[in-house]
C-alpha cells in the first residue's frame, strides 16, 4: 500500500513548488517593470538603488526613470580620500586607489594602496640613480620629488632658457663685445680698446677674477695717462665717459657671474675699488661697501626677474673719472630751485667732491626700482658752503646721442656727517656727490644791465652823430673817437641782444655772437691804443710831424683785431661759446686771446701816458713855454687817461660777469657799463666848447629862432674852424 500512494504524493509536492516559483517570478517581473539605469538595481516596483561607488542626483535611491547613476569622485571634494604625503589619489569607475607621486616610490613595493596607513612612499634620487634628463652642460641637483639642472660654474643658460629647470641647456660665459665709441678719434682710447680685445680673446671663465682686475687696471692707465683725451672737446669727453661707464657695468656684471659665490673686493694702485657679492638670492637687505662708497638694497631689487641663477651686486668707484667729467653740465629742477631761491636759476657750476661710483646688478631694469637704494659716499674734500652753493646727490644720465650730463631726479640727500653724504635713489646708474654753485638770476641786476646798456647805446649814437656832423672838431683824434664809439656801439648792441645762451647748447648762433663780441671789443681797445699813439705824436713829437694818416689808423684799428680773431678761430673754433653765455670759453686758456691783447694795450697806453705827463712837466718848466698849446695837451692827456681808466676798469669787472662769484662785482660792472657811453658823451661832446656851440646852433635851427647870438655863434664857429685849419689835425679836436 505504501508504494502506490508514495509516488502521487511526491509528484504533488513538486507541482506545488513550481507553482510557488511561478508566482514569485510573476511578482518580480511586476517589481522590475520600472527601468533602472546602468550601475543600479531595483529596490521595489517604484524605486532604483545606485551601486556602491555611484550616486544619482536625488541620492542613493531614486524613483525618477530619467535619472542616472554617476561615478563618485572619491579623490575630489567635499571629502577627498587621504592617501598621505607624497601620494596621489586616482579615481576609477565605482572606486579609487592611491599611488606614490612622481619622484617617489613605495618602500613596501606595493604600487597601489587604499589609505594613508598603507603609504610607504619615499623620494627617488634621480641624480644618483641616473633617471634624470639633464644636459651635459649642466649639473643635476636632486630636489624633494624631482630634480633640477644647474649650469656649471662659469656657464650661463642659452638664450631663451632658464637656469635650474629640468630642460636647462647652458653655454660657457664669454667676454662681452666692447668697442670704441663711434666718432671719437683718440690714440689713447684706441690703445685701451686693443687691450680689451686681447682680454676678450684670452678670457676663460676660471680667470674671471684676474680679468676684472686687469680691466680695472687698464681703465686706470687710460684715465691716468689720458694723452690726447685731454685735447678732446667737452662733448667728446662726455660721450667717452658715458661709453666707459656703461661698458664697465655690462662687462663686470657678466664676469661676476663666472665668479664663485661669496664676496670679493679689489683695490688698484690708483685707488680704484671694486666690490661685489655673488650668492643665491636671499631675503632682506644686502650691503656692499668700500672706502669710497657703501650701498644698502633689498635682495629682491638685485635679482633679475627671469633668472634663477646666482645674484650679483657690485659697485666700482673711481677717482680718475673726474678728468673726463670736468665742466659737465647739471640738469636742474628749475621749479624747485625757483621756490628755494625766490628767483629763476639759469644754471649751475658743479665741482666733483667724491669718487664716481657705478652700480651693477643682475637686474638690468633699474630705471624704476620697487624699493629705494641707500648710499653713503665719502667726501674727498670738506668745503665750506657759501651762499647759492649746495651739496647734491647726482647721477650720470645718458641721452639719446650717447652724450651725458649730471642729473638729480630720483635722488635726494638724506644727511651729512663723519666726512660722508647719505643719499637715497629710486633708480641706479653712476653716482657722485657734487657741490653746485647756482647761477641765480637777479631781476634788479638784469634790469640795470638792460636799461643801462640802452642808455649807453643812445649816448654812443649821439657821439657818433656828433663826430660825423660837427665840422670844427674834425681831425685825426676825432676819427679815433668816432671809430672807438662805433666799435663800442656795435659790441654793446650785440651784447644786449645775444649774450645769453638760452637752452645751454653751443650752436652756430652762439659761436657767431661770441666771435663778433671778441672782434668788436678788441677793435675798441685797438682804437683806444691809437688814442695813446695820437697823444704821443701831439705832446712828445709836437714839432716833428702830423701823426698817423686816416688810412693807417683804420688798418691798425680794424686789421689787428681781425688778425687776432682769425687766428683764434682757426686754431680753436670751439673756444667760442659757453653753456650760459655766448662768450669765450675758459677751457685751455682760450680767454687769453682777449685778455692778452687787452693787457698789452692797457700797459702800452699806461707807459705812453707816463711819458706824456713827464714831457708836459718838462715843457711847463721851460723858460718860454707855449702855455696855450701845453694847456690843450694837458686837457687831452687827462681825458685820455680818464677814458683808459673807465674802459679798462669796466672790462676788468666785465670778465666777472661771465663767471660771477660776487654779486657786488657784477653790480659794479653793470653800472660801469651803463656809464661807459654816457661818460664818452660827456667827455668828448658836452665838455667840448665847440660841440656845445654846434648843439646850440642846431637847437636854434630846430626851434626857428633867428636872434643875433646865432649869428655870433656862427661867425665864432667859422673863425674857430679857420684857426683849426692852421693847426695840425690832431690839435683840432682839443
Amino acid at each position: 500500500m505504501g508504494g502506490p500512494h508514495g509516488g502521487p504524493f511526491l509528484l504533488f509536492h513538486v507541482l506545488c513548488f513550481l507553482l510557488t516559483l511561478s508566482e514569485v517570478g510573476s511578482q518580480n517581473s511586476k517589481a522590475c517593470a520600472l527601468p533602472c539605469p546602468p550601475n543600479s538595481s531595483c529596490v521595489n516596483g517604484a524605486a532604483c538603488r545606485c551601486a556602491p561607488g555611484f550616486i544619482s542626483f536625488s541620492g542613493e535611491i531614486f524613483t525618477d526613470p530619467l535619472e542616472s547613476c554617476d561615478d563618485i569622485n572619491e579623490c575630489g571634494p567635499p571629502s577627498p580620500v587621504d592617501c598621505g604625503s607624497s601620494a596621489d589619489c586616482q579615481n576609477t569607475e565605482g572606486g579609487y586607489y592611491c599611488t606614490c607621486s612622481p619622484g617617489y616610490e613605495p618602500v613596501s613595493g606595493a604600487m597601489i594602496f587604499r589609505n594613508e596607513s598603507e603609504n610607504t612612499c619615499r623620494d627617488v634620487d634621480e641624480c644618483s640613480s641616473g633617471q634624470h634628463q639633464c644636459h651635459n652642460s649642466t649639473v643635476c641637483f636632486n630636489t624633494v620629488g624631482s630634480y633640477t639642472c644647474h649650469c656649471r660654474e662659469g656657464w650661463e643658460p642659452k638664450h631663451g632658457l632658464k637656469n635650474k629647470q629640468t630642460d636647462t641647456i647652458c653655454k660657457e660665459i664669454s667676454f662681452p663685445a666692447w668697442t670704441a665709441p663711434p666718432g671719437i678719434k683718440s690714440r689713447s682710447l684706441s690703445a685701451f680698446f686693443e687691450r680689451v680685445q686681447k682680454m676678450s680673446r684670452d678670457f676663460k671663465p676660471a680667470m674671471a677674477k684676474k680679468s676684472m682686475q686687469d680691466l680695472v687696471g687698464s681703465v686706470d692707465d687710460l684715465l691716468k695717462n689720458s694723452g690726447d683725451l685731454e685735447s678732446l672737446d667737452q662733448s667728446s669727453k662726455h660721450v667717452t665717459v658715458t661709453h666707459l661707464l656703461s661698458g664697465l657695468e655690462q662687462i663686470l656684471r657678466t664676469l661676476a657671474k663666472a665668479m664663485p659665490k661669496g664676496s670679493f673686493t679689489y683695490r688698484s694702485l690708483d685707488n680704484t675699488e671694486l666690490s661685489l657679492v655673488v650668492q643665491e638670492q636671499g631675503k632682506g637687505n644686502v650691503t656692499v661697501g668700500q672706502s669710497h662708497a657703501r650701498m644698502l638694497l633689498d635682495w629682491a631689487v638685485a635679482a633679475a626677474a627671469e633668472e634663477s641663477g646666482p645674484t650679483v651686486v657690485g659697485i666700482l668707484s673711481s677717482q680718475n673719472m673726474k678728468k673726463l667729467l670736468a665742466n659737465a653740465s647739471l640738469k636742474l629742477d628749475s621749479e624747485k630751485l625757483k621756490e628755494t631761491y625766490k628767483s629763476p636759476v639759469r644754471g649751475a657750476k658743479v665741482t666733483l667732491l667724491s669718487a664716481v661710483s657705478s652700480v651693477f646688478l643682475s637686474n638690468t631694469n633699474t630705471e624704476k626700482l620697487d624699493s629705494n637704494v641707500s648710499f653713503a659716499f665719502a667726501l674727498h674734500e670738506q668745503p665750506e658752503l657759501k651762499p647759492r652753493q649746495e651739496l647734491i646727490c647726482a647721477f650720470w644720465k645718458k641721452d639719446s646721442n650717447g652724450n651725458g650730463s649730471w642729473a638729480t631726479t630720483g635722488c635726494w640727500k638724506m644727511g651729512r656727517g663723519n666726512g660722508s653724504i647719505t643719499c637715497q635713489c629710486s633708480h641706479l646708474s653712476s653716482f657722485a656727490i657734487l657741490m653746485a654753485h647756482y647761477d641765480v638770476e637777479d631781476p634788479k641786476l638784469a634790469l640795470i644791465t638792460k636799461v643801462g646798456l640802452a642808455l649807453s647805446l643812445a649816448c654812443l649814437l649821439l657821439c657818433i652823430l656828433t663826430f660825423l656832423l660837427v665840422r670844427p672838431i674834425q681831425g685825426s683824434r676825432t676819427t679815433v673817437h668816432l671809430h672807438l664809439c662805433i666799435c663800442l656801439f656795435v659790441g654793446s648792441a650785440i651784447f644786449l641782444a645775444g649774450i645769453e645762451n638760452e637752452g645751454g647748447e653751443v650752436g652756430t648762433r652762439c659761436r657767431l655772437v661770441a666771435v663778433l663780441l671778441h672782434y668788436c671789443f678788441l677793435a675798441a681797445f685797438c682804437w683806444m691804443s691809437l688814442e695813446g699813439v695820437e697823444l704821443y705824436f701831439l705832446v712828445v713829437r709836437v714839432f716833428q710831424g702830423q701823426g698817423l694818416r686816416k688810412l693807417w689808423l683804420c688798418l691798425i684799428g680794424y686789421g689787428v683785431p681781425l688778425i687776432i680773431v682769425g687766428i683764434s678761430a682757426g686754431a680753436y673754433s670751439k673756444g667760442y661759446g659757453r653753456e650760459k653765455f655766448c662768450w669765450l670759453n675758459f677751457e685751455g686758456g682760450f680767454l687769453w686771446s682777449f685778455v692778452g691783447p687787452v693787457t698789452f694795450i692797457v700797459l702800452g697806453n699806461a707807459i705812453i701816458f707816463v711819458i706824456t705827463v713827464w714831457k708836459l712837466t718838462q715843457k711847463f718848466s721851460e723858460i718860454n713855454p707855449d702855455i696855450k698849446k701845453l694847456k690843450k695837451a694837458r686837457v687831452l692827456t687827462i681825458t685820455a687817461i680818464a677814458q683808459l681808466f673807465v674802459l679798462g676798469c669796466t672790462w676788468v669787472f666785465g670778465l666777472l660777469l661771465f663767471d660771477p662769484e660776487s654779486w657786488v662785482l657784477s653790480y659794479i660792472f653793470s653800472i660801469l657799463n651803463c656809464l661807459q657811453g654816457f661818460f664818452l658823451f660827456v667827455l668828448y661832446c658836452l665838455l667840448n666848447k665847440k660841440v656845445r656851440e654846434e648843439y646850440r646852433k642846431w637847437a636854434c635851427m630846430v626851434a626857428g629862432n633867428k636872434y643875433s647870438e646865432f649869428a655870433t655863434t656862427t661867425s665864432g664857429s667859422g673863425s674857430s674852424h679857420n684857426q683849426t685849419q692852421a693847426l695840425r689835425p690832431s690839435e683840432s679836436g682839443m
